[in-house]
């Protein structure tokens, strides 16, 4: 049995300085699989280098598609909602993000594709997806477990059926799928939301980006959308992926923990992710947070507590980790509350959280969707930090660091996933 890679952190003090975002995850393989959709060539800037881009990078050049990088840009030559190859085996590691849309885009253009994963990706429900993708008239069969991946893609016959029901209690990137791959088809559809649609910001970064590729698509609340005949997705020539506002947390977490000004960089008032919200949660419990259009700021005044907090998160549920490791600092007990999409991430989050935190001598209450948080009067020093090969959880923990605790994270290249080195520009 191999060694488990190490990092000890020591005790961070001075944390003043700017830091440059990575690409957006969320903005990067949607953009990826729009520009290899689309009729003409995508100029791509700022594109995340990461395990999850990389997956689907290699996704499209086995389908075919003709890409090219050159220095800090990605040219893409799209294929116009069909692609030439019609049978091939994916296999797209643990990323979500390009897992479920290529579910969605090569079932309705029909084939023979598997489509499959790491272990972890095994126990990530797909169900939701494939249901609304079968009324459209997809033949989808599961290999292994009903209702979770490796999944087989046959033939796609369009039913007569064009008002498509959706869950979206699970996984919003479910909706974000069927969006983007709906238009393929050439029909006008209705998705009908069924339940409450969580993390509504990421549908919302889903519907900007269709609209760069020249698919606008109507809605009601979130819950009804509406797609009309014959849509067809147009290169936009460029497009400059935003920096990354989950990887933003971490950073302006640590201003507000310090008590010194950490300027992000990438991201601004004008950002299309919706977890730019963070920055309003930190204002809320203590922090003193500054916005322009092209960074953001976050700080404390020396004399300004962080205050114990009771939160609904469903809007920034990723974010909302850092969170937990800011409830550490604040001066009581402190509950996230809508937050049962961790249990299908990555890892298990709440389970994975609260064991990690209790290891640091918190009292932790951990429920279905949420997670209360009391921090003890001194953190246990030099804890080591399982991290599930979940990049959140590692880049999270890292924060217990500016809390005058030295911490041990374990296997900290699983942050490789959305944000290498994150740990070189953590320790600057």
């Amino acid at each position: 049995m191999s060694e488990i890679s190490t990092l000890h952190l020591p005790v961070l003090s001075n944390v003043s300085r700017e830091v440059v975002l990575p690409g957006s995850k969320s903005i990067s393989n949607r953009v990826l699989l729009l520009a290899a959709l689309a009729n003409g060539q995508t100029k791509i800037r700022n594109l995340l280098d990461s395990d999850d881009t990389q997956r689907m990078l290699e996704a499209l050049t086995v389908l075919q598609v003709p890409i090219q990088h050159l220095d800090q840009e990605y040219w893409l030559t799209g294929q116009n909602g069909r692609f030439s190859v019609q049978k091939a085996q994916l296999s797209l590691g643990n990323a979500g993000t390009a897992f479920r849309p290529l579910v969605a885009a090569l079932a309705v253009m029909g084939g023979d594709f598997l489509l499959d994963g790491v272990a972890r990706m095994r126990e990530r429900p797909i169900k939701d997806l494939v249901d609304a993708l079968r009324i459209a008239g997809a033949q989808i069969d599961y290999i292994q477990n009903e209702g979770f991946p490796p999944v087989q893609i046959g033939s796609f016959i369009p039913s007569k059926q064009r008002v498509i029901p959706i869950k979206g209690s699970v996984s919003s990137q479910f909706l974000t799928a069927l969006l983007m791959a709906l238009p393929l088809t050439g029909h006008a559809y209705e998705i009908e939301v069924e339940g409450t649609l969580i993390s509504k910001p990421y549908i919302a970064i889903t519907l900007n980006l269709m609209a760069k590729f020249g698919v606008f698509v109507k809605h009601e609340n979130f819950q009804h959308f509406w797609l009309s005949e014959g849509l067809t997705y147009r290169a936009p020539e460029h497009i400059l992926v935003e920096g990354d506002a989950s990887s933003a947390s971490y950073f302006l977490a640590a201003g507000v923990l310090s008590g010194q000004p950490v300027r992000v960089k990438g991201v601004g008032k004008n950002s299309i992710q919706g977890d730019v919200a963070f920055a309003d949660v930190l204002a809320k419990i203590g922090g003193k947070i500054t916005w322009s259009e092209d960074f953001i700021e976050a700080s404390r005044e020396t004399n300004q507590v962080i205050k114990p907090f009771d939160l609904d998160l469903n809007h920034i549920p990723d974010a909302a980790m850092t969170l937990a490791i800011v409830a550490l600092a604040a001066n009581g007990t402190s509950t996230l509350r809508n937050i049962e999409s961790w249990r299908v991430k990555e890892t298990d989050r709440i389970a994975a959280m609260a064991t990690e935190l209790r290891k640091l001598g918190a009292t932790v209450i951990e429920g279905q969707d949420f997670i209360q948080i009391t921090p003890p009067e001194v953190l246990k020093s030099n804890v080591a930090i399982d991290t599930y090969d979940d990049h959140r959880m590692a880049m999270c923990f890292a924060l217990v660091s500016l809390l005058n605790t030295p911490i041990i994270i374990n296997e900290p290249e699983c942050v490789n996933k959305t944000f290498p080195g994150f740990f070189q520009v953590f320790q600057k």
